[in-house]
C-alpha cells in the first residue's frame, strides 16, 4: 500500500499522526489536528555513521564565566520589569497579542533608546520599508543605528543576522517567515516551529538577543504549536481591550526573571506611554455612595496594585440565575456565593450576579476573595461600603478569612493612595505592628466579622 503524502499535526503540542483524530492522544486537545504535507526525512547521522564526539565541549560548572553586563536596557522601565531587568544577551523572546494591541509599536519605540548605543536590525515580513518609516516618524523614532530588512525567507534572515551581527534583532512576525525547503505554507505548524528553532540557534551561537512577534488565535493563545513556546526563553503577552487605552504586558514564561511581574502602558497618539502608578489609573472614576463596590489590593510580582471590584445582584428573569464575570475566576465566584449562602444564610438562588474588575485588570491570587465577597454582600443588601475602606484576604469554605502574604506592602500602598481603613485577616496581625501605620487596621477572622464594618 502506498504511503500517504499527508500527515496530521496537533496545533497545540505538535504531535504527528498518519490519520486524523478528534482528540490528540498526546495533549488531549479536541479538534486540533491540521493536515500538512509529509516531509522527506533526511538520513540521520547515526544511519550514515557520522557521529561526532562532543566530549571536548563538556565544561565544569565552576569554570564557566559569567558577565555582569548581560542585559540591555530597553528604555522602558515597565518592559524591563517584566523581562526581569532588561533584555538578556543571546536570549530569544516571543511577544504575543491580538492585532492592533501595540506589539509593533512598543518594539519600534525601544529601538529609539537601544539605537543610541547599539545596532538594531528590524526584520519585517508584514510591512514594507516605507510603511515602517511612516510609523517611525509618527512615533518619533529617528535613530541612525536602526536598520530595516523586509523579507520572509527565514534562512536568509538567519544568515544575515549571523553575518551582520547586530546587537539586537527583531522579527515581525514569525507567522510570515518560511523555509523554502519545507513545502507547507507560511504560518503553518511546521514552518513556525522550524523557523523559531532556526532563530534560536542563531541567537545562542552569536549571543544576539532576538525578539519575535507572534500572532494569537481566536482562543487568545499564540498561534502555532506549544513546542514553539518551549523553544524560546521568554513569552510575553500583551493584554487589554482594543477600545480601551490601557495595555498590560504579562510574562507567562521567563528563564531570566519572575513570571509574576506585569507592565502597564497607555496607548496614546505618539505610541505607548508607561503608567508608573497603576493603582491610581484603576481607581479613577470611582462612583460615590453606591452599593456593590469594594477596593482590593493584589500583588503582581513585587508590586502591590489596588483595583476596584464591582458587583451587581438583581432579580433573575430565568429559571436558573445568571452568573457573569469579568476579570475574576468564574468557578471561584461560584464558591464564594456558595459560602455566603451556607455560612451566612444569604440566599441568592433567585438573583443574577454580575462581577467586574474595573479597568480590564484580572485577579489571579486569592487575596481578592474578601473584596469580592464584600462587594456581593453590599450589592445584595444595598448597603454602600465606605469609600475610604479597602479589604484583602482569602476566603475558606468554612467562612473564615485566611491570611495572605505581603501584608506590609499592601498596607503601605493603601496608605499611599489615601485609604483610612483596611480589613485584613486576623491571622495576619501577627506579622505586623499596627503602630507602624497611620491607616486603621480592622482584623477579621470570619466573613461575618468583616461584614460588620458595612453599615
Amino acid at each position: 500500500m502506498a504511503k500517504s503524502k499527508y500527515i496530521y499535526i496537533c496545533n497545540q503540542c505538535g504531535y504527528e499522526s498518519s490519520k486524523w483524530n478528534g482528540k490528540c492522544p498526546s495533549c488531549g486537545a479536541w479538534n486540533s489536528f491540521e493536515e500538512e504535507l509529509a516531509e522527506r526525512s533526511s538520513p540521520s547521522a547515526s544511519s550514515t555513521g557520522m557521529v561526532h564526539d562532543l566530549s571536548d565541549s563538556i565544561l565544569e560548572l565552576e569554570n564557566i564565566g559569567t558577565d555582569d553586563d548581560i542585559r540591555y536596557d530597553t528604555g522602558l522601565a515597565e518592559l524591563n520589569r517584566v523581562l526581569g531587568g532588561g533584555l538578556v544577551k543571546g536570549s530569544i523572546v516571543l511577544l504575543g497579542g491580538e492585532p492592533g494591541i501595540g506589539k509593533s509599536t512598543i518594539l519600534l519605540q525601544i529601538c529609539q533608546f537601544l539605537g543610541e548605543d547599539h545596532s538594531v536590525l528590524y526584520v519585517s515580513g508584514e510591512e514594507s520599508a516605507r510603511q515602517i518609516k511612516l510609523r517611525a516618524e509618527r512615533l518619533g523614532v529617528d535613530t541612525e543605528n536602526l536598520y530595516i530588512l523586509t523579507s520572509t525567507d527565514a534562512e536568509a534572515v538567519a544568515e544575515t543576522i549571523s553575518s551582520c551581527t547586530p546587537d539586537i534583532a527583531i522579527i515581525d512576525s514569525i507567522q510570515t517567515m518560511c523555509i523554502s525547503r519545507i513545502t507547507s505554507s507560511p504560518g503553518s505548524l511546521t514552518q513556525v516551529r522550524e523557523c523559531t528553532n532556526m532563530f534560536m540557534h542563531t541567537a545562542k551561537s552569536k549571543e544576539i538577543p532576538i525578539i519575535i512577534v507572534g500572532h494569537v488565535n481566536k482562543d487568545g493563545a499564540i498561534a502555532g504549536p506549544k513546542v514553539m513556546e518551549h523553544i524560546v526563553d521568554a513569552v510575553l503577552y500583551f493584554e487589554g481591550e482594543r477600545h480601551q487605552s490601557y495595555r498590560m504586558l504579562r510574562a507567562v514564561k521567563n528563564r531570566f526573571g519572575s513570571t509574576n511581574e506585569i507592565g502597564v502602558f497607555e496607548m496614546l497618539d505618539k505610541g505607548l506611554a508607561e503608567v508608573e502608578n497603576p493603582s491610581q489609573m484603576l481607581l479613577s472614576g470611582r462612583p460615590h455612595n453606591v452599593s456593590g463596590t469594594c477596593v482590593a489590593c493584589i500583588i503582581e510580582g513585587s508590586r502591590p496594585i489596588l483595583a476596584e471590584v464591582q458587583a451587581l445582584a438583581a432579580k433573575t428573569g430565568y429559571s436558573a440565575p445568571r452568573r457573569m464575570v469579568t476579570g475574576f475566576d468564574f468557578n471561584r465566584l461560584n464558591i464564594i456565593i456558595a459560602v455566603l449562602e451556607k455560612r451566612l444564610g444569604i440566599y441568592m438562588g433567585s438573583l443574577d450576579v454580575y462581577l467586574n474588575i474595573v479597568g480590564g485588570f484580572r485577579f489571579d491570587e486569592p487575596a481578592g476573595d474578601l473584596a469580592v465577597a464584600m462587594a456581593i454582600y453590599s450589592g445584595v443588601m444595598d448597603k454602600p461600603i465606605d469609600e475610604e475602606l479597602i479589604a484583602f484576604g482569602e476566603i475558606g469554605l468554612g467562612g473564615e478569612v485566611r491570611s495572605v502574604s505581603h501584608v506590609p506592602q499592601r498596607l503601605k500602598e493603601a496608605e499611599r493612595m489615601g485609604f483610612k481603613r483596611c480589613v485584613i485577616p486576623a491571622q495576619s496581625m501577627k506579622s505586623i505592628n499596627p503602630n507602624d501605620y497611620e491607616i486603621e487596621i480592622i482584623p477579621a477572622g470570619s466573613l461575618k466579622k468583616a461584614f460588620d464594618v458595612i453599615v
